[in-house]
């Protein structure tokens, strides 16, 4: 039998093949890029202690792990395994079966339209799913953490700050994902298909268009996400301002207010260095997996999807 040609395949495949490949491309994407992450998760902090403040991603790095261990980039990445399969898995479910509703399954052309809406539809979601664990998350990444574990962690938060404190920055967290996976869905679907027309499965497009889909979302995102870490770690800010701040709006005044403009892209680097390898770890996992699953059908499959030898 002759290969089967990717895009041949059912486009819109079966929502378990979706979860399981979704599910893997989470959390693929999130532990292997988590040092960076956590490295920028500590450059956007407002007001850090002396001990925390950094000339770059490099001095960072080098600060932190012959300061405090080499484990401390890792610090909280249990949270992301927690919460990154199944938000992941919800995520590009959602994603597969609006993208096929709005029309984006079309071969002809590009839709990056529907991508764009079937990406927010994905993205509010899995951030209701995730916005606890990312919250647990980044207040294990700060400087001078105590926290031991994710359970202790939860717990503290929650005796000290409430449940709110787990959806404080939702609506900031949906403000800035929404654009950034329209971006980064519409930007992948056309880098897709600009460089294989054809549709085959091929590793280096889909690695290629992740990474360039990455960078110009998450570039153009920054300043909401500095607002977001901002209101996730307030309650480990000595600033009352800071740990009283109950909103996007408030957390836009007081970045100008103490840094300017240039405040809105504290953390731009790490950032873009983050997102641009783990959005085409995520897209290059998640075209694997769901090639892979089915594959293992293509026997079940009419001699229609075949192709010649």
């Amino acid at each position: 039998m002759g290969d089967i040609e990717y895009e041949a395949l059912p486009e819109n495949s079966s929502i378990a093949v979706n979860l399981i490949a979704g599910a893997l491309a989470g959390i693929g994407e999130h532990t292997i890029m988590y040092p960076v992450d956590s490295i920028k998760t500590r450059m956007q902090i407002l007001n850090p202690k002396p001990a925390a403040v950094y000339s770059g991603v490099a001095n960072a790095f080098t600060r932190i792990s012959t300061t405090e261990g080499v484990r401390t980039l890792w610090k909280g990445v249990n949270s992301v395994i927690l919460g990154a399969g199944p938000s992941h898995a919800l995520y590009f479910g959602t994603y597969e079966a609006c993208k096929d509703i709005f029309g984006g399954n079309n071969t002809q052309g590009h839709h990056p339209i529907a991508a764009a809406i079937a990406g927010a539809c994905a993205t509010v979601a899995s951030d209701a799913l995730m916005n606890p664990f990312d919250v647990i998350k980044q207040r294990m990444q700060v400087h001078g953490s105590t926290y031991r574990n994710v359970i202790e962690c939860a717990r503290s938060v929650y005796k000290l700050e409430g449940l709110t404190a787990f959806y404080i920055s939702y609506p900031t967290t949906l403000t800035m994902t929404i654009p950034f996976q329209a971006a980064q869905f519409s930007s992948y679907e056309y880098f897709r298909k600009v460089l294989n027309p054809r549709g085959n499965y091929d590793p280096k497009t889909h690695v290629i268009a992740g990474g360039l889909a990455g960078a110009i979302a998450a570039a153009a995102t920054t300043p909401l996400d500095v607002a977001k870490t901002l209101l996730q770690t307030r309650g480990n800010s000595d600033d009352i301002r800071i740990r009283n701040c109950s909103g996007l709006m408030e957390s836009f005044r007081i970045i100008y207010d103490q840094n300017g403009v240039k405040g809105f892209m504290r953390g731009l680097k790490p950032r873009v260095l983050s997102h641009m390898p783990s959005t085409a770890i995520c897209w290059s996992v998640y075209e694997y997996f769901k090639w892979f699953i089915n594959a293992q059908e293509r026997k079940k499959l009419p001699d229609k999807f075949h192709l010649p030898q």
